[in-house]
């Protein structure tokens, strides 16, 4: 009964756990995280538990900040992902989401119309049509006012009116100016003069009235030594009301001296359904003049552009015809026409027809009373075509193809298209490209021609016979014809040279091309080469087979001068297409390998290994041997990683095998890392190198060797499972367990049997166990003891508090501590 109350349990924390988007954790535990004890399988767990939450890359530092994780565990996190390759999972998750959004949120330009709401449909089409209307880009561009010049001079039908400035200036033997502003009754007070009236007079008129009345004040203006001028200075504002098809209908104040345009600016111009041609002034209640914005823009005529007086309106009709040209015209745009207009002077209204247009005939697409229908325009009838509103004209563009044309490539001085003539043969269009070229192949050419169906076909001819005139191959419309070089109808022909030149590689074949040519070419011999056996591999090619021929090249050797003058003995012998030249390295060449020894020696520094049987002895007796207090038994040898054959034979194969052995990234990565190290610690026994030279100990030197020879060393360094991990005084006297006692013992993690020491020169011992006891290795001066932990087991019977993806190893991986339980 108790063991089916555990298993009940049991499913219980099973379906939890997996129920659970993300299961719940103290912020203690999650600082304990540590990604490098996590398997490949629980990243790609957690990545899978990403996805299904529609969570990112970019997600998981906001999750981990607010779980406590440890900044430089989420870098060590993504660093994981991104070597299984399992970012771009999570980046085209997100990219997919986004297009989802996309298509639920907002409509994309490629959605049917059928899909969409009419309402929506018929909204859209308005707003793009308007855009289109030629003319509207005049009230869209913020670039461009239509503020009316206040400098220019003041127009001749101009009238006074309340609050205009007026500027008198009275000069000759009089000199006086006044500025005066027209009063609300129309009169200006003249100072010593009085109100004078000149509401509702123009400028001319105005300064005639005040001449007159200035004359009684100075008596110069009657006898022509004093002159009035009269001018407009700070002008009124009006009132007009724009009303109509306009984008912002209602009243507006602007000044007395603007104009429809400029009133048609300020309101926004004529909306979707507004004219650009019929645009009425009403003054009065009577219309005064009707604005025709196309006359501007096709014309730059603003004579109806009339300026507005006070309280007058302007009123925006709506458009009666409008027609839509579009493809080989200068400006495809929806146009609006009047009544009398033709086809022809709205294509003249949209700048004309472009070079490509093709104009023999227009297509339009009109709508009748029941359906649309098609109608054909020649090009006759365009300027006397009745148009309709809402017809579609399109102007087709001309075919992309000659009629005349005919085609020369390959080897010929001016390869390129020409004009086909009548009677032209394929001699007269190699003569219009100035013949052939040397290198031309004359046995064969061809021609590519189209039938009359327009399938290509092949027609091959022998060029010499066509140049001699023995054969006469007439061209047709679109001929391509193509002569070939020699050059280009076989391999291309090189040679290749290796080893102690100074640029080695493959250079270009010529004919009668010498062995020395070719080193001449790589840039002469290298110092190491050496002019013996200069070896030559030569292809074999038979043009018949014999099966017991097994002969695959042909190897010949030379002695060559070293100044690359001819050698009588090999002046007969010359390269062929694809020979391989190898000059080897000198036998008795070699360079300087040196090694370096520092610390406790009489002459540290660097030293050349004098011969190849140098040992270590022999370089501690060339520094003058060993100071006294040196500890030889501490020395270390640094050497290069796989410096020489010895070392890297087989070793890619070897390591290849043994990464395929691990089965977790992270572990890969350290032993390649490991391996990877340019120099790596070699351990040697100095004292008995010294006390026995030649000896298995006494190794050879090679090149890049750091021998160190430190000083007598007089402490003992332990670490891990020891109460108290610390550097202790050598002491001879002392023993393994000794040391241990001296920092407080082991502790209860502590795994005793695999204690192990390194010593000053790096050689590693173990503990060892004899029979049930463990024997401790011997402490030398100058020793690190590690004491490492036991690996601590989990179960579901075990002690303490776990969350239950410790146990079953299914939730999410950022609660996982330990790599075998999650």
């Amino acid at each position: 009964m108790l063991r089916k109350l555990l298993l009940v349990q049991l499913f219980l924390f099973i379906g939890l756990c997996v129920m659970a988007q993300v299961p719940s954790f103290s912020k203690d535990q999650a600082s304990q995280v540590k990604v490098e004890n996590l398997t490949d399988d629980q990243i790609r767990r957690f990545v899978s538990e990403m996805k299904k939450n529609n969570m990112s890359m970019d997600d998981i530092d906001t999750y981990a900040q607010q779980k406590g994780v440890p900044d430089t565990e989420v870098i060590k996190l993504k660093e994981r992902i991104q070597l299984l390759g399992l970012d771009k999972e999570l980046s085209r998750k997100q990219r997919q989401d986004s297009k989802e959004e996309d298509q639920l949120g907002t409509r994309k330009i490629d959605t049917p119309l059928e899909s969409l709401n009419t309402d929506e449909k018929v909204s859209g089409d308005i707003r793009k049509r308007a855009n289109r209307v030629f003319g509207s880009e005049l009230f869209s561009n913020r670039n461009l006012t239509f503020e009316p010049n206040l400098r220019m001079p003041t127009p001749p039908n101009y009238r006074l009116a309340a609050d205009d400035e007026v500027l008198i200036d009275v000069y000759g033997y009089s000199e006086v100016q006044h500025r005066l502003k027209v009063t609300p009754d129309g009169f200006i007070r003249i100072p010593n003069l009085g109100p004078v009236y000149v509401s509702g007079l123009t400028i001319e008129e105005a300064r005639i009235r005040v001449t007159k009345q200035l004359s009684s004040i100075y008596g110069g203006i009657k006898n022509g030594n004093t002159s009035v001028q009269l001018t407009l200075g700070t002008i009124r504002s009006i009132r007009v009301l724009m009303i109509g098809e306009i984008e912002k209908p209602g009243s507006y104040t602007i000044p007395s001296l603007a104009s429809v345009a400029n009133a048609l600016y300020v309101s926004g111009g004529p909306n979707e359904n507004g004219s650009f041609r019929s645009i009425q002034v009403i003054r009065n209640g009577q219309s005064v003049a009707t604005f025709d914005l196309y006359d501007f823009l096709a014309n730059g005529d603003l004579s109806n552009n009339i300026i507005l007086q006070d309280q007058d309106i302007v009123k925006v009709n709506p458009y009666k015809t409008r027609v839509e040209l579009s493809g080989e015209v200068k400006r495809p745009a929806i146009f609006e026409a009047k009544d009398n207009e033709t086809l022809q002077q709205i294509i003249d209204y949209a700048g004309g027809y472009t070079d490509n247009s093709f104009k023999n005939n227009i297509r339009a697409y009109r709508i009748n009373n029941k359906e649309r229908e098609l109608v054909n325009i020649p090009y006759d009838q365009v300027a006397s075509f009745k148009m309709k509103s809402g017809d579609q004209f399109f102007i087709d563009s001309i075919l992309n193809r000659f009629s005349n044309r005919v085609a020369i490539t390959g080897a010929v001085f001016h390869p390129g298209n020409y004009a086909l003539e009548s009677g032209m043969t394929i001699a007269d269009l190699i003569k219009r490209a100035d013949g052939v070229k040397e290198q031309a192949a004359l046995a064969r050419g061809l021609i590519r021609r189209y039938k009359e169906d327009f399938t290509p076909i092949l027609i091959n001819f022998n060029v010499q016979d066509v140049l001699t005139g023995k054969t006469t191959v007439p061209l047709l419309k679109e001929d391509s014809v193509i002569i070939y070089s020699k050059l280009e109808l076989k391999e291309a022909y090189e040679v290749r040279i290796g080893g102690q030149v100074n640029t080695p590689g493959y250079f270009p074949y010529a004919d009668s091309m010498h062995l020395e040519d070719l080193i001449l070419l790589a840039g002469g011999l290298k110092y190491a080469a050496s002019v013996n056996r200069v070896e030559v591999s030569r292809r074999i090619r038979n043009n018949t087979y014999d099966p017991k021929d097994s002969t695959k090249s042909i190897i010949e050797q030379f002695d060559i001068n070293a100044d690359l003058s001819s050698n009588p003995q090999i002046k007969s012998f010359t390269l062929q297409p694809f020979d391989e030249v190898l000059v080897r390295r000198a036998p008795s060449y070699s360079t300087q390998a040196n090694v370096q020894i520092t610390g406790e020696v009489v002459y540290p520094g660097d030293y050349t290994i004098v011969n190849r049987s140098e040992r270590i002895s022999d370089l501690v007796k060339r520094t003058g041997g060993l100071r006294p207090e040196a500890y030889p038994e501490g020395a270390v040898l640094i050497r290069k990683t796989y410096v020489n054959e010895a070392d890297s034979a087989l070793m890619a194969n070897k390591l290849e095998v043994f990464y395929n052995k691990l089965q977790d990234s992270t572990d890969i990565n350290k032993v390649k890392t490991a391996v990877g190290r340019y120099e790596q610690l070699l351990g040697i026994k100095l004292d008995q190198i010294m006390k026995a030279p030649g000896s298995k100990y006494d190794l050879l030197l090679e090149e890049g060797d750091v021998i160190k020879v430190p000083k007598l060393l007089q402490t003992v360094q332990l670490y891990g499972e020891v109460y108290f991990p610390k550097k202790v005084r050598f002491d001879k006297k002392y023993r393994f367990r000794d040391y241990i006692t001296g920092a407080g013992g082991f502790t209860s993690q502590a795994l005793k049997r695999r204690s192990y020491i390194i010593y000053a020169n790096g050689e590693v011992k173990n503990t060892r166990k004899v029979f049930f006891f463990n024997s401790y290795p011997k402490v030398r001066p100058g020793s690190e003891i590690y004491v490492p932990t036991k690996k601590e087991h989990r179960g579901l019977t075990g002690g303490g508090s776990y969350w239950p993806g410790q146990w079953f190893g299914i939730c999410s991986i950022n609660y996982c501590y330990h790599i075998e339980y999650c």
